[in-house]
């Protein structure tokens, strides 16, 4: 019950954090809007089924138009915000941040089952090469489009990310057996190579060069509600899924001899973590380029706050991941040049520094 106690107190106080930073975030650009009005312009756009409506389509082979039931929509709140600023927050600032937040979310996930697989703090998302195969089937997709068969530029990174985490799986698992160090390896190997293939891609990118590389280093700009569909199902969906196997992380981290002695089904249960995690990761990257640090940093800190027991870790730093990113983005879109940084620098300049603090203060353990 003190488990249950503390992991709803810490995810309370962590939504709660993440609701004030998303209104924060949504209240500062070039157009100042105070917090209340941002807030009453979410709830606006808060819809709920009101009632059934019955629309048409028409059969493909016949051309006979046939009913087709669907629910009707309005909206469940009114308050009075002047149509500009509620423009702005809706349609403009909170598809970015809802984006930010969703990715922070997976990335931060991913993280914390990548530290608990390896047993090692320094394990992130992108140890199996996840994150550069998005970059290579973006950058692919920039460079040579017509070579690749996928038209959408989020689609080209998603399978470049999954097809390089089980490529890097099958070169590891020999007779049934994934062993880590050698999983670990493989990801190094490929990594290098990939990062070889994308600096080729770069160089006769021509005309799309800037796009490559602003894409590399991680970037929200631009950024709409149609990014937000294509990355939110992904990671939320595999992220409940992820926090289910929270029990079987605590038990890897003994080991896994002892792991299956003690019941767990070290080999399926490696296949699955490594699977979601890498889905999860792909759908983030897939929409925002490569962001660091969320992954290795986010887990650390909050396992230092809450200890490593997975079933409290999983989704305390989920939620802290969250906050991070658009509180990075944030930082990110600040109007303080011509050109706005892309946010991977941002996570890269803060939690980079931080993470050598932490060194220094010899808080950087094993897990």
């Amino acid at each position: 019950m003190q488990r249950r106690h503390r992991t709803a107190v810490w995810s309370a106080g962590l939504s709660v954090l993440l609701v004030a930073v998303v209104i924060g975030s949504a209240a500062l650009g070039p157009v100042r809007i105070e917090p209340a009005t941002v807030a009453m312009a979410i709830l606006n756009g808060v819809a709920v089924p009101s009632g059934i409506e019955v629309g048409t389509a028409t059969l493909p082979l016949f051309g006979w138009p046939v009913p087709v039931p669907g629910l009707e929509f309005s909206s469940a709140f009114s308050f009075p915000v002047e149509k500009t600023h509620e423009y702005i927050v809706v349609q403009l600032r909170l598809p970015r941040i809802v984006l930010a937040a969703t990715v922070g979310f997976a990335l931060a996930a991913a993280g914390t089952v990548m530290q608990g697989f390896f047993r090692n703090p320094l394990a992130d998302p992108s140890i199996i090469g996840v994150s550069s195969g998005g970059a290579a089937g973006a950058v692919a997709a920039i460079a040579f489009p017509a070579l690749v068969p996928f038209g959408s530029l989020h689609l080209a990174a998603f399978v470049g990310a999954l097809a390089t985490a089980f490529l890097v799986y099958a070169i590891a698992t020999e007779g049934g057996q994934t062993p880590v160090a050698t999983l670990l390896l493989a990801g190094v190997a490929v990594q290098a190579f990939l990062g070889a293939m994308i600096s080729y891609m770069l160089i006769h990118s021509g005309d799309g060069l800037r796009e490559a590389v602003v894409w590399l280093m991680g970037s929200l700009a631009n950024r709409g509600w149609n990014d937000v569909t294509f990355a939110l199902p992904v990671s939320l969906a595999g992220a409940l899924v992820l926090a289910t196997y929270a029990r079987e992380l605590n038990v890897l981290l003994l080991g896994e001899e002892d792991a299956h002695h003690l019941g767990v089904e070290v080999e399926r249960t490696k296949l699955v973590l490594l699977a979601l995690a890498s889905v999860v990761t792909a759908a983030g990257v897939a929409v925002t380029g490569v962001i660091g640090f969320v992954g290795l940093v986010v887990p650390h800190i909050m396992r230092l706050l809450v200890g490593p027991d997975h079933r409290i870790l999983f989704p305390t730093s989920a939620l802290a991941g969250a906050s991070f990113l658009v509180v990075t983005d944030t930082i990110a879109r600040w109007p303080a040049g011509p050109t706005e940084v892309p946010v991977g620098i941002v996570t890269a300049a803060l939690g980079a520094p931080f993470f050598l603090f932490l060194l220094t203060r010899r808080e950087v353990y094993s897990v």
